[in-house]
């Protein structure tokens, strides 16, 4: 047999030795492959964890600011409300003196016409005692209408009440008075008058209540004001004008929050 009708021999020895260095090839660029996928997670969860880190500091950092500004805030309403205690402070300070200045002119007047001094002292007198007045009168730190505005002197008032304050806050309420007689805030500031006597000096709270019947008998504080004269007149154990007050509520103001307690109050007073 010839060798070109020979039938050809399979080769069974495997790959050759380029095919193997192929595949080694291969193998390294797949587990690089997977290396850089596991790299690239791996960078990822830790830019995960850099946001979240971040994340959670600033809203550290911003509640910590938040708490620091409302801490400022609050030392600067505290000032500013100190400030304009002070002034009303000073605001009473000044209307007292002027009050003595006027005692003492009027007791001065009065000896010297005992003694019978001459006209032209007394006039003297008058004249020195009215500079010194008008001269405290022009350094007042402020004219009428033109320190705070109702609203501020009203919430300074409050502040001061809860603060303990009852001076301070009734010079606030006054202040509003006088400045501001007719605002709708006017109302209020005479009843806060009257809450800020009430346990010192029950006379002045009554005096404080009537006036807010009298002058503001429109205002929700009306029946508010009789409700409080009646509580004052049962406490002083005066039953007859305790019920005198309520049935004035009730008559007056039937549809109020005060009518009402009124009504339950004239339920337990016996006639």
């Amino acid at each position: 047999m010839s060798s070109s009708s020979r039938p050809a021999v399979r080769n069974c020895a495997g790959p050759s030795v380029a095919s193997r260095k192929l595949l080694s090839v291969a193998g390294v660029v797949l587990l690089g492959a997977c290396a850089l996928k596991g790299d690239v997670r791996r960078v990822q969860r830790q830019l995960e964890e850099m946001r979240t880190e971040t994340a959670r500091a600033d809203s550290v950092r911003a509640v910590r600011f938040s708490e620091r500004l409302d801490e400022i805030l609050a030392l600067q309403e505290e000032i500013l409300d100190s400030l304009a205690a002070s002034r009303l402070r000073m605001a009473v300070f000044q209307g007292e003196v002027r009050s003595d200045i006027t005692d003492v002119q009027r007791q001065l007047v009065q000896i010297q016409e005992l003694t019978g001094q001459s006209q032209q002292r007394l006039s003297e007198l008058r004249s020195q005692l009215a500079e010194r007045a008008q001269a405290i009168s022009h350094d007042s730190l402020e004219p009428p209408g033109a320190g705070p505005g109702p609203e501020q002197l009203y919430s300074l008032g409050r502040r001061q009440m809860t603060r303990g304050s009852t001076r301070t806050a009734r010079a606030a309420f006054y202040k509003l008075l006088q400045d501001y007689p007719k605002h709708r805030l006017a109302a209020d500031a005479q009843f806060q008058i009257g809450q800020t006597w009430e346990r010192l000096e029950p006379d002045s709270a009554i005096a404080a209540y009537n006036r807010v019947v009298k002058q503001f008998p429109d205002s929700p504080r009306a029946p508010a004001a009789l409700y409080k004269l009646g509580l004052i007149a049962e406490q002083r154990g005066d039953k007859e004008q305790a019920r005198i007050f309520y049935q004035r509520v009730t008559a007056s103001y039937p549809g109020s929050d005060e009518a009402k307690l009124a009504r339950d109050k004239l339920a337990t007073i016996q006639p």
